[in-house]
């Protein structure tokens, strides 16, 4: 009975142990060759953090390899203060505790002399991508807007014909009504 006993107890202690763990995530982000990329959290009060980061190019990373882009990488708190930052590294770590709650961001930067020609090359192809859609919607635009010029004119024409058709049959109406009128009249003698 003491072994039953004794196993419960340190089932209950195993299951509590790992309620109290907390959980870890990982991320992984690709950079744009300029700009940052943030990841923000919501946290309480005394929480400890901690993040590991590699900077590295592909699938794989190599510690000793001279190819490894550098980064730049600043934490900030809710407040604006900085918890964190190094410039033109590839790999490290950074630690703390919070000391209000709300919402922590880690930026994450490519240092832009390690790109050199190749990442100005990408730039260059991304904003010429975007001056041809750019172009493409406006031809698309100006078509479009002919189009709608040409049927507004021809609404407008039909409008005006069914103005004059309108005012032509008033015309006739008035004309049989006199006619009528005037007929009926001088059968009764009243003319």
């Amino acid at each position: 009975m003491k072994f039953l006993e004794s196993r419960c107890f340190w089932t209950v202690l195993i299951v509590a142990a790992l309620a109290v763990v907390p959980a870890a995530r990982g991320l992984w982000l690709d950079l744009p060759s300029s700009g940052a990329k943030c990841v923000s959290e919501e946290l309480h009060d005394n929480v400890v953090v901690l993040g590991d980061y590699y900077a590295f190019i592909g699938e794989d990373y190599d510690v000793n390899s001279t190819a490894n882009p550098t980064v730049s990488v600043k934490v900030t708190s809710p407040y604006g203060n900085n918890l964190y930052h190094q410039e033109k590294v590839s790999h490290g770590q950074f630690a703390f505790t919070t000391t209000e709650s709300g919402n922590y961001l880690a930026c994450f930067s490519v240092d832009s002399d390690h790109g050199g020609k190749k990442g100005l090359e990408l730039e260059l192809k991304k904003l010429e991508d975007n001056v041809e859609a750019i172009h493409q919607n406006l031809n698309y635009l100006i078509n479009r807007e002919a189009e709608m010029r040409e049927v507004s004119e021809t609404t407008n024409a039909r409008v005006a014909w069914y103005s004059l058709m309108s005012l032509g049959v008033c015309i006739f109406v008035s004309v049989f009504q006199l006619w009528f009128l005037r007929r009926y009249f001088q059968k009764k003698k009243l003319i």
